[in-house]
């Protein structure tokens, strides 16, 4: 039936594939716990919280709350952001706290102004770094690197 050519070369896969399996999981648990990431699948290079605050205190910032933003297709979303600033820049973290209104209209107006087609496969990705140059644009004592969004739903 099977010719033993073709059992010897699947099981040579299967072989190669636990083996990759096996090497990968001992390179992870060998890395540092904040170690770079090696590659992206956009080929850039992300810093990592570690080298972005260069030992200083990193918290996360939530204060915008949750967001309940009306969609053009008469739905709605619901969303929650936040990000990671220098607890040390006292100046910084003023600033954030005194924008909360700023960006929460930025971030519902860049969702209330999505065409229906795109609200159905919203792009995180897209959406995160959209609203990131907005918010960064809006900033004047220092930048914000990475968003997270939580909470993301879309009620008909």
């Amino acid at each position: 039936m099977i010719s033993r050519v073709i059992i010897v070369f699947l099981l040579s896969v299967i072989a190669a594939l636990v083996t990759l399996l096996a090497a990968g999981t001992i390179f992870a648990l060998v890395r540092p716990q904040g170690a770079q990431a090696l590659f992206t699948l956009d080929g850039s290079r992300r810093e990592s919280l570690a080298d972005w605050s260069s030992g200083n205190d990193v918290r996360v910032f939530s204060g915008l709350g949750r967001l309940r933003v009306p969609l053009s297709n008469s739905s709605v979303l619901i969303l929650s952001i936040a990000f990671p600033y220098p607890a040390s820049d006292t100046a910084f973290t003023e600033e954030l706290a005194a924008k909360i209104g700023d960006f929460r209209t930025i971030a519902a107006g860049y969702f209330s102004a999505l065409p229906e087609a795109d609200i159905i496969q919203i792009d995180e990705d897209a959406a995160k770094l959209e609203i990131l140059r907005r918010f960064n644009n809006t900033l004047r004592l220092g930048r914000l690197t990475a968003l997270y969004f939580s909470d993301l739903m879309i009620i008909d």
